[in-house]
């Protein structure tokens, strides 16, 4: 199959360090080129892939100095998806909207999936009105705001069999690994570690339009919690699995619907269970007792500590396993390539026909 993989340009395929969407588009493309596949990449041009790549900017424009708007940059690469759509059997975005109107008006074969959460205030009328155009959820809870829209089926992400190892043992701290955004839950963590009396590790990146957040609230509880909390920073590749695979648990402690939290799977991956907020996909990812606990209260989290004895670190990878593997990811969304490209030929033929039938009845 002609595949075209369409990402957004914020980070390189994969991202150096913090980058969700961009991490799961690579190794989706890299999995798909494995199976045989004939992919093309659209994507930054600092980009790595076995694909073939088509430079869109010179660099992850979220590492460009010089950058000061990301929009005319997803602009163009529009053009040079539609360009020519006769080289691809269909077209996968990863780039929120921009392309709707497009995909409607050249009738190509594609898919959409949606990485973010769908706000049904911005997103109900724009869903509803684009009907026509195939979505994928990357959890079942992502629909639920909006769930008339296009939707052909749910795909949950997946990561390379290999990219992390099984820790048996597991080490004497938790880790927090995110965004220092209100949304993730930082307070938390900490608070959750101060009750405990277990070392926080923070590995996270602060956005811009995080800092203000982080500068006001965040580090003076870094400040207060010096003894027990320790701010690594944005980490990635080995440093990340050293940093997931010797926890005694992942906190994933979000105040939002999280669409997915591919932390949770990376943390699987390495055999360390998980502490999350029953908000969004987690009752999805985490089984309650077996990879970790779903909880609702700071309190809940606290007294899953001496529970964690229970927790068998290869019963967490064995699910990542089952579950959330690179290939199975890709065979999901190769049965619903196929599933778009054989609607929108029958739709093609019933068309064909209806217009030959008023041709003869005239």
């Amino acid at each position: 199959m002609r595949i075209a993989q369409v990402s957004p340009l914020f980070e390189s395929v994969p991202p150096a360090l913090y980058g969700g969407s961009e991490r799961v588009v690579s190794w989706l493309t890299e999995e798909l080129v494995e199976l045989g596949h004939e992919v093309t990449l659209f994507a930054s041009g600092d980009s790595q892939t076995k694909a073939h790549l088509v430079p869109v900017c010179e660099k992850a424009l979220w590492r460009d100095k010089d950058c000061r708007e990301t929009l005319p940059h997803h602009v163009r690469m529009m053009e040079l998806v539609f360009q020519d759509i006769s080289r691809f059997d269909i077209i996968h975005f990863h780039s929120d909207y921009i392309h709707f109107p497009l995909v409607r008006r050249y009738g190509c074969a594609s898919v959409t999936t949606l990485h973010g959460f769908v706000h049904d205030h911005d997103l109900c009328e724009l869903l509803e009105e684009y009907r026509d155009v195939p979505l994928v959820a990357i959890s079942h809870s992502q629909q639920e705001p909006v769930p008339d829209a296009g939707w052909q089926g749910t795909v949950y992400h997946g990561l390379p069999e290999t990219l992390h190892t099984l820790h048996a043992q597991p080490g004497e701290y938790f880790a927090f690994l995110g965004r220092t955004s209100p949304d993730k839950g930082l307070e938390r963590a900490i608070e959750i570690a101060r009750r405990t009396g277990v070392p926080l590790k923070i590995a996270a990146k602060i956005y811009d339009e995080d800092r203000n957040y982080f500068e006001q609230v965040i580090q003076p509880l870094l400040q207060k919690s010096a003894s027990f909390v320790e701010f690594v920073g944005e980490i990635g590749g080995a440093a990340k699995e050293e940093f997931l695979g010797r926890a005694k648990a992942l906190l994933f402690p979000v105040s939002w619907p999280e669409p997915f939290g591919l932390v949770m799977i990376e943390a699987l991956a390495c055999g360390t269970p998980v502490i999350a907020w029953r908000r969004g996909s987690v009752p999805e990812v985490i089984q309650d007792g077996v990879t970790g606990f779903v909880v609702d209260s700071v309190e809940e989290a606290v007294g899953c500590l001496p529970r964690l004895a229970n927790i068998r670190r290869e019963s967490c990878r064995k699910m990542f396993e089952a579950r959330f593997r690179a290939k199975r990811m890709a065979t999901d969304y190769l049965r619903i390539y196929e599933k778009v490209i054989h609607d929108r030929d029958q739709e093609r033929l019933a068309a064909e026909q209806q217009v030959n039938a008023f041709a003869c009845s005239a």
